[in-house]
């Protein structure tokens, strides 16, 4: 595929000005994957919140619903939504508002919950927020949760020890809760790997990969991104899948000999690699 396709793609989440992920992360990578990126920001903060002091936070959910505004008024619509991070019960609304309103017709919805992860909810968030964004996920053509996430969205224990039937369980009842395509990451089932889980039309598919023992921060933005990108250039769940795995774990290893790069994942490096990938 030496000419790449070239869709319209929204994603609304906030804007860490520094410290790769988020948007910093989104832009640039759905932009090296052909997509003609826009961008609906939730918050602009200095730098993201793991491990930085004294952040500078602009919360811009009163001017979410303008925006949009703006954009019906203008005809202007997408071939898909991408959501990451959102922070408010308000503003989950104000997304389904905007997938009702200016996603084309046949366009798809991609939805990472970004809201938890081992095993505990994010600092800003409560179960009324999980309640809240269930029908944004379950109407989703895809959503990429990790394993909390997915704990929460089925009232499921979150255990750090499990097998192939308890992930079949979840799996079950996220599809009984009305899920599309689910891209299930961080499934270890034995020492040394990790992987993602993949089940689409009742079939699951697992794609093992080496497991890094580094707490990064942005991966799984940079997971997704890969993942939405290589999507809407006509990769199938599974392929995509792979490939943002791989590019992600890579995107880890060129950064470990970085001391001083604690706060992201050198993503760019792997941009090269990204765009040859979806040519072929």
């Amino acid at each position: 595929m030496d000419q790449l396709r070239y869709p319209k793609l929204l994603t609304i989440q906030d804007i860490s000005c520094v410290g790769q992920c988020s948007l910093t992360v989104a832009l640039p990578i759905l932009s090296a994957c052909g997509a003609e990126t826009c961008i609906l920001p939730s918050a602009v903060l200095s730098t993201h919140t793991g491990g930085f002091k004294g952040f500078t936070v602009r919360d811009l959910t009163a001017d979410m619903p303008a925006v949009a505004a703006h954009w019906k008024k203008e005809g202007i619509s997408f071939d898909a939504v991408y959501t990451g991070y959102l922070g408010s019960i308000e503003q989950i609304g104000y997304v389904q508002d905007i997938i009702r309103d200016l996603r084309r017709p046949g366009g798809k919805v991609f939805v990472d919950p970004a809201m938890a992860d081992n095993g505990v909810l994010y600092g800003a968030f409560d179960m009324p927020y999980v309640h809240a964004i269930k029908p944004l996920c379950f109407s989703a053509d895809v959503m990429l949760p990790n394993l909390t996430e997915a704990c929460l969205l089925t009232d499921m224990p979150y255990r750090t020890e499990y097998d192939e039937a308890y992930i079949a369980e979840i799996l079950t009842r996220l599809e009984a809760a009305g899920a599309g395509t689910v891209i299930l990451t961080g499934i270890s089932y034995e020492p040394g790997t990790t992987g993602v889980i993949v089940r689409e039309n009742g079939v699951t598919q697992y794609y093992r990969h080496k497991y890094l023992d580094r707490v990064t921060h942005g991966t799984g933005d940079v997971y997704a991104s890969i993942f939405v990108g290589a999507v809407l250039q006509g990769r199938s769940a599974f392929e995509a899948a792979k490939l943002a795995a791989d590019l992600t774990v890579q995107s880890i290893e060129n950064t470990m000999d970085d001391a001083s790069h604690w706060y992201g994942v050198k993503f760019e490096t792997v941009l090269p690699a990204l765009i040859d990938a979806l040519r072929k």
